[in-house]
């Protein structure tokens, strides 16, 4: 079975493209890659998207009209998945562009993602698989992550017999706009939640000192200083100390919050300072995290995998008890992991298998994921005439 998997994140930069062909075998389900790519959104588009997010006020208008714009971009995005997959796909999952995630005492009570999947329908004529995170919410859980349920097969037979302990879990880390990590041990339920930020709060830096998107490669952080007294300040958030389940996104760290921190100093502190000061900070908690669990590997993807100053700093907290890789050497794209995951997700959801993981969501029981919106008739139901006139029996 062919897939398309679209991925946008929270740092709402682009559309992340793959194709993937899955293949059952017992037990064991076979993915082939089958190409990636990565779209950027146009700056008009991100700077749309952003004055709809928290704490921005909005309209139901500019709601209505970026979901519909939303779902033209995924449309051409989903096109370009079909041509990676020869021409020709079973199924496309646009998971939608996440504008809010409901929040209440730690409780989620609902989530809302853009992207008018008819529209992806009606571009790739195939079925289109949507809104994945309100079954789960539905059940009583975050609604997020959701990609522990595809690092839980991929890491099931990567556990490391070695080290003080005897045999010790590995974690998969995403660094996207938000860091989640899932922690896969054997002979326990599997483990996964958002730690914090990973590329929020850096690229709203970079918008507000540099006005760029992102600090690429790094560069100003690592020219820069952590300032003790800010770090401190943002470690004291209190997400941090909840324990899991738990999720979270920009309607938390925005770069409304990261003003607030900055104001709260009452001292200037230089760009490349606070931009080595939130790098240290998605590095230490990343790292608290996954010292937490024990754990002896970190698997990561996600862009802030391209961050080589982000990456030595994990290396580095991680000497002597955790070494750091990519899921490149596991035969998955660090930037596409995502959306291979949302593929594996709808090879679940088409066969009636959940993909939610209690474990980690929290919720009562597992869900099979998301809404399709079919394409036209199906193929396998038989078609009667179409009706010419309607007769109502007493």
């Amino acid at each position: 079975m062919k897939i398309v998997g679209l991925m946008s994140g929270t740092s709402y930069d682009g559309v992340d493209v793959v194709a993937a062909e899955f293949t059952a075998d017992g037990d064991t389900l076979r993915l082939r890659p089958l190409g990636h790519r990565e779209l950027a959104y146009p700056e008009d588009l991100r700077a749309e998207i952003g004055a709809l997010l928290p704490p921005a006020a909005t309209t139901i208008e500019a709601v209505c009209r970026l979901d519909n714009r939303l779902g033209e971009v995924f449309a051409e995005a989903a096109a370009a998945g079909v041509e990676l997959a020869g021409g020709a796909a079973d199924a496309v999952v646009s998971p939608g562009q996440t504008v809010f995630h409901w929040v209440e005492d730690g409780r989620v009570r609902g989530t809302l993602q853009l992207g008018a999947p008819a529209r992806v329908a009606a571009r790739v004529g195939v079925p289109v698989l949507h809104d994945l995170r309100s079954a789960d919410v539905a059940a009583g859980g975050q609604g997020a992550p959701l990609v522990p349920a595809f690092d839980a097969l991929l890491l099931d037979r990567a556990v490391s017999p070695h080290g003080p302990g005897g045999i010790r879990p590995r974690a998969a880390l995403n660094l996207g706009g938000i860091a989640n990590v899932t922690v896969v041990a054997p002979g326990a339920p599997v483990l996964g939640y958002d730690v914090g930020p990973a590329n929020a709060l850096l690229d709203a830096a970079a918008r507000r000192f540099l006005d760029r998107p992102c600090d690429v490669d790094g560069a100003r952080a690592a020219a820069g200083r952590v300032h003790e007294a800010l770090l401190a300040r943002l470690l004291a958030e209190p997400y941090y100390a909840a324990p899991p389940p738990k999720s979270t996104g920009k309607e938390l760290f925005h770069g409304g919050y990261l003003d607030a921190a900055l104001a709260a100093l009452g001292e200037p502190v230089a760009a490349d300072d606070v931009l080595a000061t939130l790098t240290e900070l998605t590095a230490r908690t990343v790292a608290d995290a996954c010292d937490r669990h024990r754990v002896t590997e970190v698997v990561a993807a996600g862009g802030g995998v391209r961050n080589p100053t982000l990456r030595a700093r994990l290396a580095a907290l991680g000497a002597g008890r955790w070494r750091l890789r990519t899921t490149d050497e596991l035969g998955v794209p660090a930037q596409a992991k995502e959306a291979y995951a949302f593929a594996l997700l709808g090879w679940l959801s088409w066969h009636g298998l959940p993909g939610a993981v209690p474990s980690v969501t929290g919720a009562s029981r597992a869900a099979v994921l998301g809404s399709w919106t079919p394409a036209g008739p199906s193929a396998a139901a038989p078609r009667p005439p179409a009706p010419r006139r309607l007769v109502v029996d007493a």
